[in-house]
């Protein structure tokens, strides 16, 4: 399964230009097989379609993009995402007792949103890192490729969308099928997925030595 794993729509991300149907539009017109909508410090989605749905053959998983004050992380499994800001290590632990799983969004993107090196801090409560992020600059994206290698943490793709141009630029791929949030924790635990890149009309596994940009 293909899955942009990081998403914002309109109606709970002010930022967002994008509605969730033309999200779910856009992804399948691009032959995704499921979105992630990640609205910034909140899930309020999940009181329209619970914690996912499938819609018009997408699957739509419901998590959260929280800001601490380190840095942008991506939650999924989560009730109630914290009311005020916090530090990375007290979301990751609640991450951790809820049994949910938590992703470093985009790190090193300029705009001092992301964990960047405070991620070694930290790595041992994060499931993943978002190795490539459809908004952010290419050499930036190679920085969190290259400190997550190094710390051998599994990495993602996601469009980061909050226009329908972006949904799909890069997307995560998982061995596994993916049925509900729970199969989506599950799968990224597992560590069995990889991220892919939108080119030539159709996505492929992305090989660092072919510069996939």
């Amino acid at each position: 399964m293909i899955i942009d794993t990081h998403l914002h729509e309109s109606k709970y991300s002010p930022d967002s230009h994008l509605s969730l149907t033309e999200a779910i539009e856009t992804a399948k017109s691009l032959g995704l097989d499921g979105i992630c909508v990640t609205d910034h410090d909140n899930n309020y989605l999940k009181n329209d379609i619970g914690t996912s749905k499938k819609i018009d053959d997408i699957l739509v998983i419901v998590g959260a993009e929280i800001l601490t004050f380190e840095g942008d992380i991506l939650v999924f499994g989560l009730d109630k995402v914290p009311k005020d800001m916090v530090h990375a290590e007290e979301l990751l632990e609640i991450v951790k007792r809820n049994h949910g799983v938590a992703i470093s969004a985009h790190p090193f993107r300029n705009n001092n949103r992301g964990l960047g090196e405070y991620i070694r801090n930290v790595k041992d409560n994060l499931h993943g890192i978002e190795a490539f992020n459809g908004s952010t600059l290419p050499h930036h994206n190679l920085y969190a490729y290259a400190l997550a290698t190094e710390l051998g943490i599994p990495c993602l793709g996601a469009g980061d969308a909050h226009l329908y141009k972006q949904v799909g630029k890069y997307a995560t791929y998982f061995n596994d099928s993916i049925r509900d949030e729970k199969d989506f924790i599950d799968a990224i635990k597992t560590k069995d997925f990889c991220p892919v890149i939108r080119k030539n009309e159709q996505f492929e596994k992305i090989d660092i030595y072919k510069t996939p940009f």
